[in-house]
């Protein structure tokens, strides 16, 4: 067995009975050695809390045996990982042995490759390591184990010709196509992160997660009860409770939002930093990371559209996010389908326009779905604050005091939830180019797909209850790229199946006629 794999390590694709025969002359080659000083490293950090309580009882008993037997157990383990994985790259299939008490073998064909990731963390990358991350696009509900193929790890050196290798699925015949093959096309940059768009990193959740994961942390190791004893907190809730409620509560809530802030203008550099979008032609490229670098190749044949992403925070902004609609990447994993992070609107438009190589998706105006649409809005939108008020009317009438507090609510309630309803129905639309459906909706997360006809297989027309009574309908495109599938909501029924027709001709079928 062949310990460490050379260039070339990857042999062009290939089909039939000759394939597999070869492939099963193939050597079992086992991750570079240096993964030897990674992963006793990865596996105590993980499990440091473990480790952390081993310190505690071994303090407490005067006993040490308990850590050093611990952190023997991390370390055994770690390496035990080298010896019990191996994996083999032939012209059929990917194969991945692994597993110390639980063996298993993963097994890919070739041609059901859809994406490669490339990661390197601080530790990977002194040591000159990658892992790299074989996908098939399985949706995420679906048994992953495909998608848990995972090379960890490998010299950096081998990962450029091997991401290449894997992505090419095309069989080869002849020496000179094998070397054409595995030669990547020039590449030009079409997106390049700067340091400026930190500023769009506070209009998102990240912070608040992050704190709330901090929090949760706290009170699961009993960390909270020390602080709340701690003099510097009993000196800051008698200062509270001298300065009043109105104040402690107005000046917590500006440390919360000053600490999330900072949190995700920490993570936003660290995740993004140094981002690059490349465009080779027949491949997309997707670079980022400060401390742990990530790697992206997107085929482009597999490429059905792009999702600018304007979440209400960020649209206020004046920012946008924008991912690819690819065959074979799900949509729930964010990152594999990135293009652009948080960054100016203009700037993932012209990205956008330069992907899909098409430079009216940013400027055709989109067609608003009418009067019942705007109204199904207005008359959601103010849902709470009708409840509110029928349960404070209901109060009142059982001779109970409502006071204004709770009425000023209802107030708030209602001016939101119009001003709510404004908003969704302002960003509601869709247009049709030739060979694009473009639709969005949303408020709070709102979301503009471009999605490439050719990549719809298959259309439903779905009414509600309600939505038969208003005579309205939602049309679903389904497609095998991203979400599976992108809506057309609150459509007036009787444009759904010309709606279809225009953008597939005879989707609507005898539908379309009626």
């Amino acid at each position: 067995m062949s310990a460490t794999p050379e260039p070339g390590v990857a042999p062009p694709i290939a089909q039939g009975e000759a394939a597999i025969a070869a492939e099963r002359e193939q050597p079992w080659l086992r991750l570079d050695k240096r993964m030897l000083l990674v992963h006793p490293v990865t596996e105590i950090v993980r499990l440091l809390p473990v480790l952390l309580i081993s310190l505690v009882i071994g303090s407490q008993s005067g006993n040490h045996v308990w850590v050093l037997l611990a952190i023997a157990v991390f370390l055994a383990y770690g390496v035990s990982r080298w010896f019990m994985t191996s994996y083999r790259i032939g012209p059929v299939h990917v194969q991945l042995r692994q597993g110390l008490f639980r063996k298993r073998l993963l097994s890919i064909p070739r041609n059901r490759i859809r994406s490669v990731d490339v990661k390197a963390g601080v530790l990977h990358r002194l040591l000159g390591l990658s892992i790299v991350r074989i996908g098939t696009g399985q949706q995420v509900g679906s048994k992953p184990d495909a998608a848990k193929f995972e090379l960890n790890a490998l010299s950096s050196g081998l990962v450029p010709d091997l991401r290449v290798a894997l992505l090419t699925r095309q069989p080869v015949a002849a020496t000179v196509e094998q070397t054409a093959v595995m030669c990547e096309p020039a590449a030009d940059e079409i997106g390049h992160w700067k340091p400026g768009w930190v500023r769009y990193a506070p209009f998102s959740v990240t912070g608040a997660v992050t704190i709330a994961a901090i929090v949760g942390l706290a009170f699961q190791y009993g960390i909270v009860g020390k602080i709340a004893r701690s003099t510097t907190i009993t000196e800051g809730i008698e200062s509270a409770e001298r300065a009043g409620v109105a104040v402690a509560v107005a000046l917590g809530i500006v440390v919360v939002l000053i600490a999330a802030s900072t949190l995700a203008c920490i993570r936003y550099l660290v995740t993004y930093g140094n981002m690059t979008l490349t465009d080779s032609g027949r491949t997309l490229h997707v670079s980022h990371g400060l401390l742990e670098t990530r790697q992206t190749t997107l085929d482009r044949q597999r490429l059905r559209g792009t999702t600018l992403r304007e979440p209400l925070l960020l649209r206020l902004a004046g920012g946008a996010r924008l991912d690819a609609i690819m065959t074979g990447v799900s949509a729930e994993k964010r990152e594999s389908s990135l293009l652009l992070p948080q960054a100016p609107r203009a700037e993932a438009e012209r990205v956008m326009s330069t992907v899909i190589d098409d430079d009216r998706q940013s400027v055709v105006p989109l067609t608003p779905h009418g009067p019942v649409a705007q109204r199904r809005r207005y008359l959601r939108g103010l849902i709470p604050a009708e409840i509110a008020f029928v349960v404070a009317v209901g109060v009142v009438i059982l001779g109970r005091p409502v006071f204004w507090p709770a009425w000023a609510a209802i107030v708030v309630l209602g001016v939101g939830g119009v001003a709510l309803a404004w908003d969704r129905y302002r960003g509601l639309g869709h247009a049709v180019l030739p060979g694009w459906l473009i639709t969005r909706s949303g408020s709070l997360d709102r979301a503009r797909h471009s999605l490439e006809s050719d990549g719809i297989i298959g259309w439903t027309v779905r009414q509600t209850f309600f939505q038969r009574r208003a005579g309205v309908a939602t049309i679903i495109a389904a497609t095998p790229a991203g979400t599976g599938e992108y809506q057309v909501i609150d459509l007036p029924a009787d444009q759904a199946w010309s709606l279809v027709e225009s953008v597939t001709p005879g989707g609507g079928d005898v539908w379309a006629r009626r």
